[in-house]
């Protein structure tokens, strides 16, 4: 894999849980932790997509209650589950 060369320290146990990943998939430290990374930075641009997306939708003024939401939740694995609420609260834009 072409690229450029990272320097960061690591932790003694972490560098040891990474050596014994290493051992057990026959595979190298450095693609690993490329691995890794690579994993953690998709979850952060999902996370940081999802943080603008709900930002996006709070700036409509359409929210569903915390009752409906309580409602709903509650009724998960009971013989009665809830479908999702729908939008119960509609506030005006200034």
């Amino acid at each position: 894999m072409a690229g450029k060369v990272v320097s960061f320290r690591v932790s003694d146990p972490l560098m040891q849980r990474l050596d014994k990943l290493a051992q057990v998939t026959k595979r190298d430290t450095s693609t690993l932790a490329h691995e890794a990374l690579a994993d953690y930075l998709a979850r952060q641009d999902e996370q940081a997509a999802a943080i603008d997306e709900a930002i996006l939708a709070a700036d409509s003024g359409e929210f569903i209650s915390n009752e409906a939401m309580t409602k709903w939740l509650e009724s998960w694995g009971t013989d009665n589950e809830l479908p999702p609420p729908e939008i119960d609260i509609r506030k005006k834009r200034r």
